[in-house]
């Protein structure tokens, strides 16, 4: 059985006294743990107090799924893994939800969005749940005299306040800038931009991750470290992923940055591709091969991090008894639970093949996962290629590409939720990044950029492309192939200057089914009205007011 990879003593104490109130996305330091508690507890209690701001990117609430840390969220909604893939997956071209839900049907049709809907609130929420907790044990870490390596836990900390607030970069662009310092100020603070944001981001990263530019060797994270916990490696691909994307973050070309720390990843990390793709996404992907190429994933546990916003989303909306057999993708069946909401667009199969058959005869691992149902002989349960109404399950093929089922084969006991890990970064990501730098003149050479392609390509056993056919546009193409549905698109889109206006379309783009050209200002989200209201130092993106 799993659990949370830190320490399960730890956590239990930390659930118990660590706790949250973000009064309506107030982006104060609110925190109920305080030295005085922490005082004694030692080095034990530090890493289960860490372990709670680890969760804070897979669950809902410190007890239970029917829980929440920010009061007012829906516990099942608002998880923030979950709100990753509602933003960059549904929000992009490869996968659409069906359900109609206000807020989620907006974002999957890219129409009609606004301040009030919930769904950016809740990443927006919980942005400013997890910065709060990191600093006030970047604080209390900080004033704990005997504590080993104690400069390293606080860089873990300040890595995870980084990821929390690449989010805020990404999908809002601006914000109110917290950290330690702030800790006991009631007055709201002025907003950051996103250039101020950017610019704190990258320095922390340095800081932890850069021995050349670090300002001291203790601060650096090691190596290595316990699964599910941040290492120098995670720090770089966080690095490298704000400096790819700067021109649109900040306007400027990052591009040698971006390849120098993929880079280092690929070649100081220790980590090598997964001899097969299918594996990286099965429940055992901790204890499998598949664990050389996650660098760091986001823990699912079916009994000790029951949650409706980890995989068990991605799993179980994915499934429907109407047309499948939900048992044999590891859920135990019934319409209860297999929620049959999500399917993917030939935006994204289509990259395979032209046909369900050919998707069938693809000799591309990941060609073949995707659910078509094409030779039923019952022509109710047949998927269509085409998605001409997004709300009918059976147009569109469902993404089978997470799975609640074991790679090795061990039958697993029938659970209600998953305990499938979710590899928010892995090796495969830090190819195509350095490929990508390297096109964009980052450094490297072109034979450098074919070899990571095609070790990608080749891993799946898809065809290797030669050098005349490596573009950029390629590039954006093979990351789709790669990695969609693993929260990365939207962002993918926009560097490529493609997700806004209409040079490019998908199914469903503006709410029409051949896709229609969008606003530019979609390139970010509303800051949520809540947020404002409970802030009036913060202002509205622009296009939103």
């Amino acid at each position: 059985m799993k659990n949370i990879k830190l320490n399960s003593l730890g956590l239990l104490l930390s659930l118990v006294l660590i706790s949250s109130c973000t009064d309506d996305l107030n982006t104060e330091n609110k925190i109920d743990l305080s030295p005085d508690q922490v005082k004694g507890g030692g080095s034990a209690f530090i890493i289960g107090s860490m372990s709670k701001v680890y969760s804070t990117f897979a669950l809902s609430g410190s007890n239970g799924p029917g829980s929440t840390d920010t009061p007012g969220d829906d516990a099942g909604e608002s998880p923030f893994l979950r709100g990753i893939i509602n933003l960059e997956d549904f929000t992009a071209d490869g996968m659409k939800n069906r359900w109609g839900d206000n807020g989620l049907d907006q974002l999957t049709t890219t129409a009609n969005w606004d301040e009030n809907n919930k769904f950016f609130r809740y990443v927006y929420n919980r942005v400013y749940y997890t910065v709060p907790q990191a600093n006030r044990l970047i604080d209390i870490i900080k004033k704990e005299p005997d504590l080993p390596n104690k400069e390293r836990l606080i860089s873990e900390m300040r890595f995870l306040r980084s990821l929390a607030y690449f989010y805020l970069i990404d999908c809002f662009g601006k914000g109110t800038l917290l950290t330690e310092a702030d800790l006991g100020v009631t007055e709201p603070k002025s907003e950051s931009t996103r250039r101020e944001l950017f610019k704190f981001v990258t320095d922390e990263l340095t800081d932890i991750c850069d021995a050349e530019l670090t300002s001291s060797a203790d601060k650096l994270l090691p190596f290595t470290n316990t699964y599910g916990r941040a290492n120098r490696s995670v720090a770089r691909m966080l690095l490298a992923k704000l400096y790819l994307n700067a021109e649109v973050y900040i306007g400027e070309n990052k591009y040698a940055q971006a390849y120098k720390y993929s880079k280092l990843v690929i070649d100081e990390g220790g980590y090598k591709l997964a001899d097969s793709f299918r594996s990286l996404f099965c429940r055992d992907n901790n204890v499998t091969d598949a664990k050389n190429e996650i660098i760091y994933p986001l823990i699912a546990d079916p009994i000790t991090s029951q949650s409706y916003g980890n995989t068990t989303y991605l799993i179980n909306g994915s499934l429907s008894s109407a047309t499948m057999d939900p048992t044999v993708f590891g859920n135990p069946g019934g319409d209860s639970n297999a929620w049959g909401g999500h399917r993917a667009t030939k935006a994204w199969y289509g990259l395979f093949a032209n046909s369900a058959q050919g998707l069938a005869e693809s000799s591309d691992d990941r060609a073949r996962l995707f659910y078509t149902n094409y030779n039923s002989t019952d022509l109710s349960k047949i998927h269509n290629y085409e998605m001409n109404d997004y709300k009918k399950w059976v147009d569109g093929f469902p993404s089978i590409k997470f799975v609640n089922t074991n790679f090795s084969g061990i039958p697993v006991s029938p659970v209600l939720f998953a305990g499938t890990d979710f590899p928010l970064y892995r090796l495969g990501d830090a190819y195509l990044m350095v490929a990508e730098s390297i096109l964009r003149g980052g450094g490297g050479t072109a034979e450098d950029a074919l070899f990571y392609v095609n070790a990608i390509r080749t891993r799946s056993n898809a065809s290797p492309i030669t050098s005349g056919e490596l573009t950029l546009d390629f590039i954006l193409d093979e990351r789709a192939r790669e990695l969609n549905f693993e929260g990365h698109r939207r962002t993918d889109l926009i560097r490529y200057g493609k997700f806004t206006g209409g040079s490019y379309l998908w199914p469903w783009k503006g709410g029409v089914k051949d896709g229609n050209s969008i606003p530019s200002h979609y390139d970010l989200f509303p800051i949520p009205l809540k947020a404002i209201q409970a802030n009036p130092k913060l202002t509205q993106n622009s296009g939103y007011n």
